[in-house]
């Protein structure tokens, strides 16, 4: 269970810039067992493991503070954003300080970094936001703690605030970095005296020798992919210019927050967390973005229908797989949560509709939105959200103005295709016969085109090539088409508790399934005739007469025979990957092609 302990607010001591706090009056926040656990599974350095529970200061995208959380608990697994600092110190030749990590940090060990970079604390003195005054202490502090410059020997009105960037960074399976960082600049000639519990080496370097430094391909030197995105990315010819002159330095001063995506592939070596971990990384961010425009109505009673089946859950695979991907193949920033949130919610969307067209009353374990309101709210509501995950689309950050036609058009057309879909899935409501291929063609409208535009999107959006891209949607394609007929086995191979609706509902309405057209096709017995017996018999069926017709099928072939099928498309999306360059990232997808298949394991 996890406990968070906000520490009363500290007041100043020794002076106006206070570069430490008296032995324990650091402001801590309880870790959580498993953090702890692992600290200590690893034997991590008793200094280092103690100062992860430090009260960092947890904050949304716009870098508004939502509360104290331990450093160990914002780092760990799927991390929290959290704000930082990055200190760029400068001497009187225009040099820059650099430092080595220590071999024995936590996170990110050994890498080489700007001159310090850190977290303020939750204290009062370390949040203050005037003039950035809260991180310039919080350096100060850090500047004295890691590389033994005194305190008094600098003026915090020196430091320059330039920017912000955000940003993640994972390093491995357990521990990541995602943050808010603070940029400051301070040219002055110090006294070194490094913390070998922080610092394992230090050096200056000009322009050209960091530049060198970047663009090493196999150097020995590891550059903290946070430092590499401020000095690839950010850091320009003016910023070296500005050095020493405070006026060009803050004239540099944007009210910007740099979006810097994730930027994992920058470290060498990095390795992927699990598709779970991964989705909890921007599952927040999406679903916020979801209930921020759903709930927009004017009207509550539509914001109610709109968000029913929002607040039951659901595992946002669809909304985050832009995200995924993109990460897999190029790059990141917040526009693909915003195109994600947009395709969930239409997901959302034709769940309303779907629920009313085959007369469903259960949804994620809850009343169906018509049940809940009344048709014609729910109707609205679905209608209200296709257009609201439109504007929402349109919206999107970092979408270039003219790339949004494309994305429109792409999605519209999905959602097209889903609806050709659902009209196949009527019509065949009503036919004796359907055959494979006018199955197949169905699912792939209603069901695999979602996942075949989100892995498409993703890669588009990430700036991948035309052959990636297509090679993700194929990918998309072959994972939703395995989906769907895994959802067709667990309707009558599951329990109703974890399937949400009862057992067999589509056996009962008769619905033409692989399973149901594998098992018409074969020749007339008593065991087709009790399959018979019990399709499209609706609430006449009872429950002895539903499992009687789950046998049948069984005793068909039919569902082994699905089962094989849904293999297929599960080896051909691994085949799909198999083609890209593997890297941290690419763990998730492939847990999330396998997941299709453990989910009757």
């Amino acid at each position: 269970m996890r406990r968070t302990v906000y520490v009363a607010p500290l007041k100043r001591k020794n002076g106006a810039h206070m570069s430490n706090y008296a032995s324990g009056d650091v402001p801590e926040a309880n870790i959580d067992t498993d953090v702890a656990d692992l600290m200590a599974s690893l034997s991590s350095d008793s200094i280092q493991a103690g100062m992860m529970a430090e009260a960092v200061l947890q904050v949304d995208e716009s870098d508004v503070v939502v509360g104290p959380v331990s450093k160990a608990d914002s780092h760990y697994q799927s991390g929290k954003l959290h704000r930082a600092f990055s200190v760029l110190l400068f001497n009187s030749e225009g040099k820059l300080l650099l430092q080595q990590r220590a071999h024995d940090k936590i996170t990110f060990p050994s890498v080489w970094a700007n001159s310090c970079c850190s977290h303020p604390l939750a204290s009062e003195e370390e949040m203050d936001e005037t003039n950035a005054r809260g991180v310039k202490i919080a350096a100060i502090r850090k500047l004295d703690q890691e590389l033994g410059i005194a305190a008094d020997s600098l003026n915090i009105d020196d430091f320059v605030f330039i920017t912000k960037m955000r940003y993640s960074a994972r390093m491995n399976a357990d521990w990541i970095e995602r943050e808010i960082d603070h940029i400051l600049m301070i040219q002055a000639d110090v006294e070194l005296n490094p913390n070998p519990n922080e610092v394992s080496n230090v050096k200056w370097v000009s322009a050209t020798e960091l530049e060198d430094m970047l663009v090493e391909p196999d150097g020995d030197d590891v550059i903290a992919p946070w430092f590499r995105c401020i000095a690839a990315r950010l850091m320009n010819e003016e910023w070296w210019s500005a050095i020493g002159d405070k006026e060009a330095c803050e004239a540099l001063q944007d009210n910007v927050i740099h979006d810097m995506g994730d930027v994992t592939h920058m470290l060498p070596d990095a390795e992927g967390a699990d598709l779970l971990t991964s989705i909890m990384e921007v599952k927040p961010f999406i679903e916020r973005r979801i209930v921020e425009s759903l709930t927009a109505s004017r009207h509550d009673r539509l914001a109610g229908a709109m968000m029913h089946l929002i607040e039951g859950g659901g595992k946002r695979m669809r909304a985050t797989l832009p995200w995924l991907v993109a990460r897999a193949v190029g790059d990141t920033h917040s526009g693909l949560l915003d195109i994600g949130a947009a395709i969930e919610t239409i997901h959302n969307f034709t769940l309303v509709h779907d629920d009313i067209m085959d007369d469903d009353e259960i949804r994620r374990g809850r009343n169906a939105v018509h049940v809940e309101y009344d048709m014609p709210t729910a109707i609205n509501a679905g209608d209200a959200m296709l257009a609201i995950a439109f504007e929402r689309l349109v919206m999107s950050a970092n979408i270039e103005l003219h790339d949004i036609p494309s994305l429109v058009n792409r999605i519209a057309w999905m959602v097209r295709r889903v609806s050709e879909g659902q009209q196949l899935d009527i019509e065949f409501e009503t036919r004796q016969r359907v055959t494979e291929e006018e199955y197949i063609e169905m699912i792939e409208g209603k069901t695999a085109v979602m996942f075949h535009i989100c892995a498409e999107i993703g890669a588009q959006v990430a700036g991948a090539d035309e052959e990636v891209i297509q090679c993700m949607a194929e990918w998309g394609r072959s994972v939703g088409l395995c989906f769907q007929l895994m959802d067709d086995l667990i309707d009558v191979l599951s329990d109703s508790a974890t399937l949400g609706k009862p057992t067999g509902s589509d056996v009962a309405q008769g619905k033409q399934t692989l399973m149901v057209i594998h098992a018409l096709q074969q020749p007339e017995s008593d065991v087709k005739s009790r399959l018979v017996a019990v399709l499209g018999k609706c609430e006449d069926a009872t429950e002895e007469m539903i499992q009687d017709g789950i046998a049948a099928l069984n005793e068909l072939g039919s569902i082994d025979y699905a089962r094989a099928k849904a293999n297929e498309y599960h080896q051909h999306a691994h085949a799909c990957l198999n083609r890209l360059p593997d890297g941290p990232a690419m763990l998730a997808l492939r847990e999330l092609t396998d997941l299709q298949l453990k989910r009757l394991s």
